[in-house]
């Protein structure tokens, strides 16, 4: 299902809510939000939560307020004021260009608030405890990087479509370093996971008033990838997640691929292995959801 997360509610909040109102003890969330933050949370039920890795690599859309000038502990406006600059004279130009600087394929530090582990611990854990350690750079991709100003002088309005993993936040504080100060991030907002938008999203009421009508099937859940009818003969091999050839499964390019019965009900997602131990002339099936057990 897809909804529509609270200012407030950590998306640890939202699975458990979810759990007690589907009965269902296997639930998780693809993409965690920050507490602070609200906007489109992917949950899956019971088998589909082997889904949710799928959704988690789909590309995310965001928006926000990036505040020039001013530095936080978290980089958002819930952590302490760490430092204040005057940007007063930075102009639009001079923003758009260091905007475009952290476009594309970029390296970003993750957050001491982050999910990250670090030495088995994760980042925000040792954040409480008044730690700060090493973080390697990691790679991501920003699609996208639009700012506005608003009527608020030093708030630009942002617009980020970005790979998994990017750290909107970190962003905010990147390009407040590029223009010779700091910056943090408030009202973030995700608007889009793939293609899950908030027009598709449900708020945390509506799924207690009518809970069935949010929940979407598990081929729909995979709209965001190539998707295969397999006849009849075959359903037998795929269920018992036997490896096939792409012919077998009328499949090119590179995968994942979501392969279904011929009534449209999802049977496996099958993908490539780049194993010594895999025959390359293969796919595999990375998950399997429907067995001869039901």
């Amino acid at each position: 299902m897809v909804v529509d997360k609270p200012a407030g509610w950590t998306s640890h909040d939202v699975v458990a809510r979810c759990r007690r109102l589907y009965g269902q003890r296997r639930v998780g969330h693809s993409g965690t939000l920050d507490p602070g933050a609200t906007g489109v949370l992917l949950v899956g039920l019971g088998r589909a939560t082997r889904l949710l890795r799928f959704l988690t690599d789909l590309p995310k859309r965001y928006v926000g307020e990036v505040v020039l000038g001013v530095s936080t502990t978290t980089l958002d406006d819930a952590g302490e004021e760490t430092g204040r600059w005057d940007l007063s004279h930075v102009t639009d130009r001079q923003v758009r260009d260091a905007a475009a600087g952290l476009t594309g394929p970029i390296f970003q530090v993750p957050p001491m608030v982050s999910a990250v582990r670090v030495g088995g611990r994760r980042l925000h854990q040792l954040a409480r405890e008044g730690l700060e350690v090493e973080r390697e750079p990691r790679p991501v991709t920003v699609h996208r990087l639009d700012l506005e100003p608003t009527a608020e002088p030093g708030v630009w309005r942002a617009e980020v479509c970005c790979s998994s993993g990017t750290y909107v936040r970190v962003l905010a504080a990147d390009l407040g370093a590029a223009l010779g100060g700091g910056g943090h991030l408030r009202r973030l907002r995700r608007t889009a996971i793939g293609s899950f938008d908030l027009g598709a999203a449900r708020s945390l009421e509506e799924l207690e008033a009518d809970p069935l009508a949010a929940v979407l099937s598990p081929a729909r859940s995979l709209v965001d990838y190539p998707a295969v009818r397999v006849p009849g003969e075959l359903v037998g091999d795929v269920r018992h997640g036997r490896p096939l050839t792409p012919a077998q499964l009328a499949i090119s390019g590179t995968g994942p691929w979501a392969v279904l019965d011929t009534s449209g009900a999802l049977l496996a997602v099958y993908e490539e292995r780049n194993r010594a131990t895999a025959d390359p002339s293969l796919v595999y099936p990375a998950v399997v959801l429907a067995t001869d057990a039901g």
